[in-house]
């Protein structure tokens, strides 16, 4: 869009003499803005501005309807957003944009299919509600229109958080629990901290000083350093409040629960961010060794060791975990660690749960259509671990998504970040190092947090993962801590490395064990 034109549609947004005209006009350059990079011929520009009238209007495929109608049609919409029914008539004319134009958008960019179902399905409920609310103010506008890309997929996104499709129904013999370890049984008593919940606060408390440090340096934040003691103190009051009271800042006490009041706190103190500055020097790193380790991968003839060696690397890029107290020390310490050592150093096999055999079994005789990774950490974890992984499900012919976190926590990779790595690791002919991505698609999960609880992802995810026939859970968070036992409608799979105590006690394992859980469907 040309500056003429942009400047020609800001004078009509301001001159809308209805909230539903103004919405229409914010959508319509919010869209030309998100799909600037996009080649898109006239057709697909036609139909995605059909769709952005059906949006705001109520309109389906350029046809209007009366003003009563177009009313129901939004609250129809809203709704159906609202409880994750994707599927209904509501979200038809998106759904047919995205069939209708698949071939071209695959083969254009494989993160266009992410960015436009997050758009319309966080758009059209925002939408709604400022439309009812009529306030859609010109100065909050100009604002964001100075915005980076990154900040204005955060101010558009407001998700509506709904449960994993392919988990299995809740039911007498399966009930879905996000947490892994127990941390207190029905009959301890609710006033008084159980030994595990202890040293589980206890462990979280070994964490501030790294946390302070990060946030003390953190150079976008007005004075840091004295903003940083502050969170350090109030986190260590909280903890020291749950060792009087585990419910005194809310119930159940668990994993998710500490890391969404440390989450909290950080970013009411202004930090966004605290390990942006490492996670871009970790990616640069392994950004460096990608094709090298890709090479080596492609170098092994047989098909069961190149897998044995694939998964190696995923274990040695787990390593990169700045929210273990362990390996933060190590990593301040020594300034990094080396994935080729990392990878002849790990634990001898049989690993704590080693489903290994069994996954290679599988491997060489079925070939998943579609499978969905939830990935971990920056830098080495995400590049030079799950990347060739991935890269090698492309090459089998899979089609593959990559789940990130919507925000950031500790050093794990977001979507926004991971959409940024892919496109600096492909080739002019959007292929990783000869492995077309056609198939490759880069989805928003809706998490904030290091761990997941499948009954909030995002509607973007549960729609894409419908179909999906293996779930990948990767990382201690999300495939250890929680999510261990989660069962499926489809195979599944955990794979993590144990790097703090909890977990290596709730395991039995040694410290830097590895975990691979296969099942299958």
């Amino acid at each position: 869009m040309t500056s003429s034109e942009a400047s020609s549609s800001e004078a009509s947004l301001s001159e809308a003499s209805s909230p539903e005209a103004a919405d229409y006009h914010k959508i319509n350059l919010k869209l030309q803005k998100l799909f600037q990079g996009f080649k898109l011929t006239r057709k697909i520009a036609e139909d995605l501005e059909s769709v952005c009238k059906w949006i705001v209007f109520g309109e389906k495929e350029g046809q209007s309807s009366n003003k009563e109608t177009n009313k129901k049609k939004k609250i129809q919409a809203s709704n159906e957003i609202k409880s994750g029914e994707t599927t209904k008539p509501a979200m038809r004319p998106i759904k047919r944009w995205c069939c209708n134009h698949w071939n071209y958008i695959g083969s254009s960019s494989s993160s266009f299919h992410s960015h436009f179902v997050s758009f319309t399905l966080s758009t059209t409920y925002r939408v709604n509600s400022l439309s009812q609310q009529h306030c859609i103010h010109q100065s909050a506008l100009v604002n964001h229109h100075s915005q980076t890309l990154e900040e204005e997929a955060m101010t558009i996104s407001t998700p509506q958080l709904v449960r994993f499709p392919l988990l299995m129904d809740d039911s007498d013999t399966t009930n879905y629990s996000a947490c892994t370890i127990p941390w207190r049984l029905p009959s301890d008593d609710p006033k008084v901290p159980t030994p595990t919940e202890l040293s589980w606060i206890n462990l979280f408390c070994s964490g501030i000083p790294s946390y302070k440090k990060r946030a003390a340096s953190d150079t976008s934040v007005p004075d840091a350093a004295n903003k940083a003691e502050i969170y350090a103190q109030r986190y260590a009051k909280i903890l020291e409040d749950m060792k009087e009271d585990p419910a005194s800042h809310g119930n159940p006490l668990d994993i998710l629960l500490l890391c969404r009041l440390r989450e909290e706190l950080l970013k009411e103190l202004g930090f966004r961010d605290i390990f942006k500055k490492v996670k871009n020097e970790e990616n640069a790193k392994a950004i460096s060794l990608f094709e090298n380790v890709v090479r080596l991968n492609d170098a092994i003839e047989d098909e069961g060791k190149r897998l044995e060696n694939l998964v190696r690397g995923i274990f040695a890029g787990n390593v990169f975990d700045l929210g273990s107290p362990q390996l933060a020390e190590a990593f301040s310490r020594d300034g990094g660690m080396s994935f080729s050592a990392t990878c002849e150093n790990l634990q001898p096999r049989p690993w704590i749960i080693d489903d290994l055999d069994t996954l290679k079994m599988r491997w060489s005789k079925k070939s998943w259509k579609k499978v969905i990774i939830f990935v971990d950490n920056s830098g080495a974890d995400i590049i030079l671990g799950i990347l060739p992984f991935a890269r090698e499900l492309l090459r089998r012919g899979n089609q593959v998504i990559l789940a990130a976190n919507d925000l950031p926590s500790i050093n794990d990779v977001t979507y926004s970040e991971l959409i940024e790595i892919i496109s600096q690791l492909k080739d002019e002919e959007g292929r990783l190092l000869g492995v077309s991505t056609s198939n490759l698609l880069i989805a928003n999960s809706g998490s904030d947090l290091p761990a997941i609880d499948l009954t909030k992802v995002s509607q973007e995810l549960a729609c894409l993962a419908t179909d999906v026939d293996l779930v990948i859970l990767e990382g201690m968070g999300r495939g250890i801590e929680t999510n261990l036992y989660a069962q499926f409608r489809c195979d599944s799979m955990k794979i993590a490395m144990v790097k703090n105590t909890g977990v290596a006690k709730f395991l039995k394992s040694r410290m830097y064990d590895c975990v691979i859980k296969y099942d299958a469907v």
